[in-house]
């Protein structure tokens, strides 16, 4: 488009009789880039606590009323880098005492059951200690669980968790391999080496002075990789490949008390009674190495059997029992337990329980 030069603002000191008209659009100009000014100068500084309240010309009556809202304006003035990192402002002294503090309705004392055991009320406290330190987002459930923990251990039902039980997760006997792909794929794919570490150390004799632990007289040997979390040195220098097949899997739960490893046995006529594991966080992956005909794994009333070299997906929070009724010559059942967080339980959800279930807490 073109734009003859006559329409153009000129300058005020062309006479105003000849170019009225461009001198009044020059005027008006002038005073819209003033008025622009004005209000940028008058805009509330980002993050400031009445962010959008400050109209222009307030600044002196906001000056006056300063000296009296200085306390109540402390307590929020955080720095930019605050802001960005902070997730919820942590209750003061003075909130404390007073019971107004932000994070009261959570940490209330009278939220949890006083009938609660001593270690419900000791993983209460351990969660209490990692919010004052982290944040509450996203401990919701485990909030929940706690508190309703005391309710479960109260009534029969097929699925129990003796120890802790997190609420609103998908649960099922036996879950699909998709569950857990990746891990499964690598602790199949290591079967013959897993396979040929076992036989080496079974071959050394079952005897505790060799790292064996035998559960009870009920026919079950362990021979344990990771116990309630911590590694047993003596028994992951005897397996090295084993060892590295662990610390490569994504979801092993090796930081805290909830997870364990290691070769379980089974003798021909043994049976393991009816019972619950300690929580519904965790999927228990065995992968058969030995599996004698008549071995049988029932959870939730669901039979299952192992396969040598394959994987099974086990949460055993619900009722299970294990046997082996083949004869004494079929030799034991032998599998490699490994524990997996299970995959409806979210990374902050994680974070927290290995918090809660430190091994040396």
């Amino acid at each position: 488009m073109h734009w003859p030069m006559n329409t153009l603002p000129m300058p005020l000191y062309v006479e105003l009789g000849v170019h009225s008209l461009s001198g009044l659009l020059w005027t008006l100009l002038l005073l819209f880039l003033w008025h622009c000014y004005r209000m940028g100068c008058d805009l509330p500084i980002p993050g400031h606590a009445h962010a959008g309240k400050i109209k222009s010309g307030s600044r002196r009556s906001m000056m006056s009323r300063s000296c009296t809202a200085t306390k109540c304006s402390a307590r929020y003035k955080l720095s930019r880098s605050d802001q960005m990192t902070a997730f919820i402002p942590m209750e003061t002294e003075e909130d404390e005492e007073q019971g107004q503090g932000y994070l009261t309705p959570v940490l209330s004392r009278a939220l949890f059951p006083a009938q609660a055991s001593a270690e419900a009320k000791k993983l209460y406290k351990a969660l209490q200690e990692y919010a004052k330190r982290y944040s509450w987002a996203g401990m919701g459930r485990i909030h929940k669980g706690l508190r309703e923990q005391i309710g479960l251990n109260d009534h029969s039902a097929i699925q129990k968790p003796h120890l802790f039980f997190l609420p609103d997760v998908p649960s099922v006997p036996f879950f699909p391999r998709d569950a857990h792909r990746h891990d499964i794929e690598v602790l199949e794919a290591n079967y013959p080496v897993i396979l040929a570490e076992f036989q080496a150390v079974y071959q050394r004799g079952i005897d505790p002075k060799q790292g064996w632990t035998c559960l009870g007289p009920k026919g079950q040997t362990v021979f344990p990789l990771y116990t309630a979390g911590v590694s047993v040195a003596g028994n992951c220098r005897s397996c090295p490949c084993t060892y590295r097949t662990l610390l490569s899997l994504r979801t092993f739960i090796n930081s805290n008390s909830l997870g364990s490893a290691g070769f379980w046995l089974l003798r021909p006529g043994a049976t393991l009674g009816s019972s619950y594991g300690p929580t519904n966080t965790r999927l228990r992956c065995h992968l058969g190495l030995q599996t004698p005909p008549m071995c049988e794994l029932v959870v939730g009333g669901e039979p299952q059997c192992w396969s040598e070299g394959h994987c099974l997906l086990v949460d055993d929070s619900f009722l299970h029992t294990v046997s082996h009724k083949g004869p004494p010559d079929t030799g034991p059942r032998v599998i490699l337990s490994v524990d997996l967080w299970h995959p409806n339980v979210a990374a902050a959800e994680r974070q927290a329980l290995d918090f809660m279930f430190n091994p040396d807490l």
